[in-house]
């Protein structure tokens, strides 16, 4: 977009920065429009909000039927059933809100054309709905675990690190693909399947110790998700279970999936802030 100033050339008009606005306007129109989105994404259905538990549970059912009574996997992993409801539910987390954020700056086009509309807004309203559901998932969970026999320990309190840390790497992703949808419009069919090697190339359906040693320590090294379920089985469902520092090969070597992290979530920040001033006029 560009103006013409007398005796000037072209000037070019920047629209409003991811951040524009200040940080309680940002955290206020972000809450707004996550809890818009997930009210109305139940609005109209029998079972309303039962729907963000019935999802997982019945990828559960499935799942649990295939790979534990059909193709006898998880006999050797304690509390198997817990663990595998738990993976689903947060891993969903995770799809659900980046893959809902790919298209969400062009699905909210009329917004993010307003001039002083902060662009991080819309893809961090995703995760926002994205954690509502976890929330709620997370009780269902819970009581299932309870009802198996798990013992409650003090380190079920842990749980709320591994969903920071989750949210966060979700997030970011939200943010990156968010912003390049907007220039790549291939980015939707690649990220689907990029999704779903995600899914089987992390400890969802099965303990990363069941994972052939060769392939174990790469599997934790250059996937953070698969660190995040594997501290997370250790916290809240085995606490027998080698840690993802354990897994790893020690504090040092976890300084790896760690700088992966944070240098994914800077380029994210970097990306879309770069790109917030121009997304308008793509559009």
């Amino acid at each position: 977009m560009t103006a013409h100033a007398a005796g000037a050339g072209p000037r070019e008009i920047r629209g409003p920065s991811a951040f524009g606005g200040g940080w309680r306007r940002l955290v206020y129109l972000t809450w707004i429009i996550g809890l818009t989105e997930y009210r109305l994404t139940y609005f109209g259905s029998a079972l309303g909000y039962l729907w963000s538990l019935m999802r997982p549970l019945m990828l559960f059912g499935v799942l649990y039927v295939v790979f534990a009574e059909i193709v006898d996997f998880g006999d050797d992993i304690v509390n198997y059933p817990v663990l595998l409801l738990l993976n689903i539910v947060l891993f969903n987390f995770f799809q659900d809100s980046t893959t809902k954020a790919v298209t969400s700056l062009v699905d909210r086009e009329m917004m993010v054309r307003k001039m002083h509309f902060p662009g991080m807004v819309i893809p961090l309203a995703r995760v926002v709905t994205g954690l509502l559901n976890l929330a709620v998932s997370l009780v269902a969970v819970f009581i299932f675990m309870l009802a198996y026999g798990v013992q409650p320990r003090w380190t079920w309190l842990l749980l709320g690190v591994s969903v920071v840390a989750l949210a966060l790497l979700t997030l970011a992703a939200a943010m990156l693909l968010s912003a390049l949808y907007v220039r790549f419009r291939d980015v939707a069919p690649i990220y689907t399947v990029v999704s779903t090697v995600l899914f089987y190339g992390s400890p969802v359906l099965y303990a990363a110790d069941a994972v052939p040693e060769g392939y174990r320590r790469p599997l934790l090294l250059i996937n953070p998700i698969a660190d995040i379920l594997e501290q997370t089985r250790k916290w809240v469902v085995d606490p027998g279970a080698p840690g993802a520092v354990e897994v790893v090969g020690g504090a040092a070597w976890a300084l790896v999936p760690l700088a992966i992290s944070v240098g994914f979530c800077a380029l994210a920040v970097y990306v879309l802030n770069h790109e917030a001033p121009r997304i308008a006029e793509r559009l």
